[in-house]
């Protein structure tokens, strides 16, 4: 009766921590369980790394879709657009799957805990270890997608409900409303640390170790550790003190540049630098499964993939600043622009490919009144035989044209770097943008397609990807931000240009400073953390605004100040209406 009783609450309210009394696939009780632990505890927690699976995909979709390295093709009517656009509602049915699956992991590991006694074997204790490690994790994804960032009254706001393992009574359900968010995240590290302790086993990138623990400990920590304007030293002093344990442990290694380069192709387990992924295997997926992984919204490969968004036109200026990264040519100047693949038109009849012009322009309404970005492709004055520009008579200007109803109309374009093929045209509106030589982009409702690849061809099976909890680069970046906001600033910029010179060799930052700092570890942050999830929480935590001034349908005027009430998510209404107790939904405006 109990059992049943269990099974139909799940059933009627989705709130998940009272799906514990079975094995998954099996029928076996905690009796069972304590009587024999060896054999039943790796099936049991085994199901709780199965729940990553689905848990990953919109972890991944709410993280960095409400960034700004991404842009969509349009609007769309499924609930991820709700992330993209900022229009958060309590009904969707996205982040509902991501709520019910943490706290199906929370409740499952917890009872894991309560039916295994510590210190029988290491092979237990690194298991029950891993339970440890997987429900603090939970803790601390779904506070910084529902609770406030830390350095916004972590004592006051809101996190999520703490609620570990099975109810005694589970005929007079009740279970308590939110913790704070301070609270919230003092579980996660409890568990973590707890984990850290326990897991002295290796047994490999897609399970939880002692490293895993810690490096989850350091990003904990960092998001404890304030604003570069207000720092919390003691936190950032953890935060260090983590990524340090985990760089010198020496179980992991940077990639080499080449190698880099491929970093989406290998394996886990071939990747020196993965620390803990969600892992994926391409028999999970049955024909057209890959559409809907996390890389099919970004490409399309081997006809895989809605190939719908790409990567933002601020995401690219960031990858050029150093210099032009000329895929047409093959000329990469930044190792992380090798996870981007521009899709050009084929050649046109007699064998050559067009070149143009291309650039963003502002948009207008009829009010003269700003509102937003477009792309333009003018098609530039070259030699079809021989490929070369051909320029003006003064020898450093070209010509560039677009037909406006039907009329045609030239433009001339001045040089700003001919080696880079960057120019500056004086466009119709009268303003002045800069652009790029390049060959004609397709076209997707108007935007260029540039395909994401990072999330794309694990083990070159198309859209197969492990997402990334964590890993070596992270850790560096870590430590850089920690040893910045105490003041560390040499040691900063040598953990900083640890990454950045592995990417950009030679071009590591002269000098690191209280007026620069935030900037550029922003900024080498968000070239090597795009498309892991990071993106959005990271403008956030530090009290930073987030400007997505770039093409696309989102509203590219608007500034999400880190005070708005859409930074966070709302509680899935079903959660609050099936909740046993009270669950207090997160602020409706500001």
């Amino acid at each position: 009766m109990k059992k049943i009783l269990t099974y139909m609450l799940a059933a009627s309210f989705t709130f998940a921590a009272c799906e514990i009394e079975r094995i998954p696939n099996g029928s076996m009780l905690k009796e069972d369980i304590t009587s024999n632990p060896e054999d039943l505890l790796s099936s049991t927690l085994n199901g709780c790394y199965a729940k990553l699976k689905d848990w990953s995909d919109v972890m991944h979709r709410c993280g960095e879709y409400a960034g700004d390295n991404i842009m969509i093709r349009g609007t769309s009517s499924d609930a991820f657009y709700e992330f993209i656009s900022y229009s958060r509602t309590p009904n969707n049915y996205r982040l509902q799957t991501f709520w019910d699956n943490s706290y199906k992991i929370i409740a499952q590991s917890s009872n894991i805990m309560q039916m295994i006694e510590e210190g029988k074997s290491e092979s237990l204790d690194t298991q029950l270890g891993e339970c440890y490690f997987l429900r603090g994790m939970m803790y601390f994804y779904l506070c910084r997608a529902y609770g406030r960032p830390y350095y916004d009254n972590p004592d006051k706001n809101l996190g999520v409900p703490i609620v570990n393992g099975t109810p005694d009574d589970l005929f007079n359900l009740s279970f308590p409303d939110r913790s704070t968010v301070k609270d919230t995240y003092r579980q996660a590290i409890n568990d973590l640390r707890k984990a850290e302790k326990m897991i002295t086993e290796e047994r490999g990138p897609a399970y939880a170790s002692k490293e895993a623990a810690q490096a989850l400990l350091s990003r904990v920590y960092l998001y404890m550790s304030d604003t570069y304007q207000n720092p919390n030293t003691e936190y950032a002093d953890s935060a260090a003190y983590y990524a340090t344990q985990v760089i010198e442990s020496e179980n992991y290694s940077l990639l080499p540049h080449d190698k880099f380069m491929q970093y989406n192709t290998l394996t886990p387990e071939n990747n020196d630098e993965s620390i803990f992924v969600v892992k994926r295997v391409a028999s999970e997926f049955s024909g057209y499964d890959h559409y809907y992984g996390i890389g099919g919204m970004y490409s399309n490969i081997g006809g895989m993939g809605w190939g719908e968004m790409y990567a933002s036109y601020k995401y690219l200026q960031l990858l050029d600043e150093t210099g032009r990264n000329d895929w047409a040519n093959n000329k990469i100047v930044d190792a992380r622009a090798s996870f981007i693949e521009p899709q050009y038109d084929d050649a046109n009849e007699g064998g050559y490919k067009q070149l143009v012009f291309r650039f963003v322009r502002d948009l207008y309404n009829a009010d003269n009144v700003q509102t937003g970005f477009a792309y333009v492709q003018d098609t530039v004055n070259y030699d079809k035989k021989t490929g070369k520009l051909v320029y003006e008579a003064d020898g450093k200007s070209l010509k560039c044209w677009e037909y406006v109803n039907k009329v045609k109309k030239e433009y001339i374009l001045t040089a700003i770097d001919e080696n880079q093929k960057t120019f500056e045209i004086t466009y119709a509106d009268g303003k002045k943008y800069t652009g790029v030589i390049d060959y004609t982009m397709q076209l997707n409702q108007g935007y260029p397609m540039f395909y994401i690849v990072k999330c794309s061809r694990e083990g070159e099976d198309s859209q197969l990807h492990s997402p990334i909890i964590s890993r070596l680069g992270e850790m560096y970046l870590n430590r850089a931000e920690a040893y910045a906001k105490l003041g560390k600033y040499a040691e900063a910029k040598n953990d900083l240009n640890k990454i950045r010179e592995r990417s950009l060799p030679g071009e590591g930052y002269s000098s690191l400073d209280a007026s620069n700092a935030a900037e550029r570890i922003d900024k080498e942050r968000q070239l090597e953390l795009a498309f892991q999830a990071e993106r959005s929480y990271d403008v956030y935590r530090n009290g930073d605004a987030l400007e997505r001034k770039y093409p696309g349908p989102h509203n590219a005027m608007e500034i999400v100040k880190p005070t708005d009430y859409r930074v966070i998510y709302f509680i899935p209404q079903n959660a609050i209406n099936a909740y046993p107790g009270t669950l207090t939904q997160n602020p409706t405006n500001n």
